[in-house]
């Protein structure tokens, strides 16, 4: 069944004029055919009628004429009388038998005195008393007619008749009725050619100008179309230019709307997503894309686990589906993840999410409007931090200040002490011994005192003597860990610095070199000569090298020292040392090269270590803020 249907369609006409012949002379054929059909069924019953009353009318003489012969005794004139009758053209057939079926006369003489019936002409010997017509075989007719002799029926009279003039007549009939349906079905046909055409012209036209939108929807210069007609036709074309026009300025605005929306989302210092409801990426504008460090291409289609980190990604796709469901946005939903590509380091987004919808009021997509706030956070952490670090440094300088008062006192007593005649010889050492350590005391209040009391301005100040105080406060852990300090100083090379800032600097390798060669020992070597700039040798001042034969960094720890929070000491690291330090080497517009070794099993004789290499220009410094010093240091 379905093949036939396809076959249907197949033929089927696809234009409106073939489809007005095809069903014009579909229905003609149709009219011709039933038409053609009564016409046979009539002129066939009209000739069965016409030879039933010829074969009634011929009977009915040739049985008197036969009865007469019989009634004379002249039996011999029966073969005579059935060869004259069969010259007539409407008679195919004639005998004449008795009431047994035992010819007497007919057209094959051998057969007289023989029963030439057929079972259907036996059927009929019984009790005839009038002729009777009856159907031979399939469109043969025949007729009996009893012969009457002396008041008595003495024979039977068979006569079939001849119909091929009949058919010849029927066929002639049959052919000028087709001939006559063909001229008719021809002259509609051109008819209803003529009459689709006034229909289909301004169609065609239609049709041409729909596909060359189509191809070109920008393309409208075949519009307006003429309208050539005033029919329903000619009511459609204008509709058809109307359209048009309207479609024409509603594409110019929405145009202008996109390219507003185009370049928002392009320019805007914000990241756009929007998301289906697999949580896929189907549309994001480029600052997400470089906020994410990666491509608008590698976000389209992807997932939102595969670009955020999954413990931002669950609860981002978590508040995506719940506008999917509700069609209410979800707004200021933080997210924090470590990212893979930096193990580490763990960043934040802040995002609104919103629905977008449809004309039906359902939620096609889902916008997210996603703000990176990373280094908000790191600085609301630092500015905690430091707060704390403050608070902790105005607690070192009042107990420095408060030891400072008694550690005079105590001074001043051992100084008298020791002005007392007559002191024992292991007292007097005893005294002398106190006075050095409580003197070794004092000067690591007064180096407290001015680590917070740094003065505001910068002075000229000698690089070797800071190096050295600060030295000073970490002389307990150098004897400690059995640490040898090596010095190689230039001493007359001065800067004009902060040296609050510098002492804090120096303060950060030096800890830093002593942590790295825990638990001991080790060298420690400290070098201040003057040099010029890596960068440009033009440019003159002094290098101060931090060198430790400590456990080295790897290649990972060495690219991210210089970021805020970063530590590999976990009980008791900030990880804002290198960080304030890096923001004081900028402040003085200075460089740094760091080299640094760990402990190779392919090379076991190589010593482990890192070696700070810091570049001071003998140049005023101002107060301009720091930009991010890591990705102006080299590590080598």
């Amino acid at each position: 069944m379905l093949e036939g249907r396809k076959k249907y369609f197949l033929i089927k006409p696809r234009t409106i004029r073939g489809q007005l012949i095809a069903s014009l002379v579909l229905f003609e054929l149709l009219a011709l055919g039933l038409f053609t059909a009564f016409l046979v069924r009539e002129q066939r019953k009209e000739l069965q009628q016409r030879i039933d009353r010829r074969l009634e009318y011929q009977g009915l003489q040739f049985a008197e004429q036969a009865a007469t012969a019989l009634e004379e005794g002249k039996r011999e004139s029966l073969q005579k009388m059935v060869s004259a009758m069969l010259r007539y053209p409407s008679i195919g057939s004639v005998q004449i038998t008795d009431l047994q079926g035992v010819a007497i006369a007919g057209a094959d003489v051998a057969m007289n005195g023989k029963l030439n019936l057929t079972p259907t002409e036996r059927n009929y010997l019984r009790s005839l008393d009038k002729p009777t017509i009856f159907t031979l075989r399939k469109n043969v007719r025949e007729i009996v007619t009893p012969v009457i002799a002396h008041g008595q029926v003495q024979a039977l009279v068979w006569i079939s008749p001849n119909e091929e003039a009949d058919r010849l007549q029927l066929h002639s009939l049959l052919r000028v009725t087709l001939i006559s349906a063909i001229l008719a079905t021809l002259g509609c046909t051109v008819l209803a050619t003529l009459m689709a055409r006034t229909v289909t012209k301004p169609l065609n036209a239609l049709m041409r100008a729909t596909r060359q939108i189509v191809r070109d929807p920008e393309d409208v210069s075949s519009f307006p179309l003429p309208v050539t007609s005033e029919n329903e036709a000619a009511d459609l074309t204008t509709a058809f230019n109307m359209m048009v026009t309207s479609i024409e300025e509603q594409r110019s605005g929405l145009n202008d709307t996109l390219a507003l929306l185009d370049s928002m989302l392009a320019n805007a210092p914000i990241g756009f997503a929007f998301f289906d409801r697999k949580f896929r990426f189907v549309r994001v504008n480029q600052f997400l894309a470089n906020m994410n460090r990666s491509t608008i291409s590698r976000h389209l289609g992807r997932a939102v686990n595969e670009v955020f980190p999954e413990t931002a990604a669950k609860p981002l796709q978590r508040a995506i589906d719940q506008v999917f469901a509700t069609g209410s946005p979800v707004q200021d939903l933080e997210l924090t993840g470590e990212m893979e590509e930096q193990p580490g380091r763990v960043r934040s987004w802040l995002a609104n999410i919103y629905p977008v919808q449809t004309g039906t009021n359902t939620v096609r997509w889902v916008g997210a409007v996603i703000v990176d706030t990373t280094q908000r956070r790191n600085s609301e952490e630092a500015l905690r931090k430091t707060e704390k670090l403050a608070a902790a440094g105005r607690l070192a300088a009042s107990i420095a200040h408060e030891i400072n008062n008694p550690l005079e006192a105590v001074t001043n007593l051992l100084y008298l002490i020791r002005l007392q005649e007559k002191l024992p010889t292991d007292v007097e050492k005893y005294v002398e011994l106190a006075q050095h350590e409580l003197a070794r005391v004092s000067e690591i209040t007064q180096q407290t005192l001015r680590f917070y009391r740094q003065s505001t301005l910068p002075i000229t100040a000698n690089i070797s003597e800071l190096l050295d105080s600060v030295l000073t406060l970490h002389q307990g852990r150098v004897n400690t860990l059995q640490v040898r300090v090596r010095k190689f100083y230039d001493t007359d090379v001065e800067v004009f610095c902060f040296a609050g800032e510098m002492r804090q600097l120096f303060a950060n390798l030096i800890s830093n070199a002593l942590d790295a060669m825990m638990p001991g020992p080790g060298t420690l070597t400290l070098s201040v000569r003057r040099s010029h700039s890596w960068r440009d040798p033009s440019i003159r001042g002094v290098r101060i090298s931090v060198a430790d034969t400590g456990c080295g960094m790897a290649e990972d720890v060495r690219r991210r020292i210089f970021e805020p929070f970063f530590t590999t000491k976990e009980a008791t690291g900030t990880g804002l040392g290198l960080w304030v330090s890096a923001e004081v080497i900028q402040k003085h517009h200075g460089e740094i090269r760091i080299r640094s070794r760990v402990l190779d099993d392919e090379h076991p004789g190589r010593q482990p270590g890192t070696i700070f290499m810091i570049f001071f220009p003998l140049l005023a410094v101002d107060e301009e803020p720091a930009e991010n010093y890591a990705a102006r240091s080299q590590t080598v």
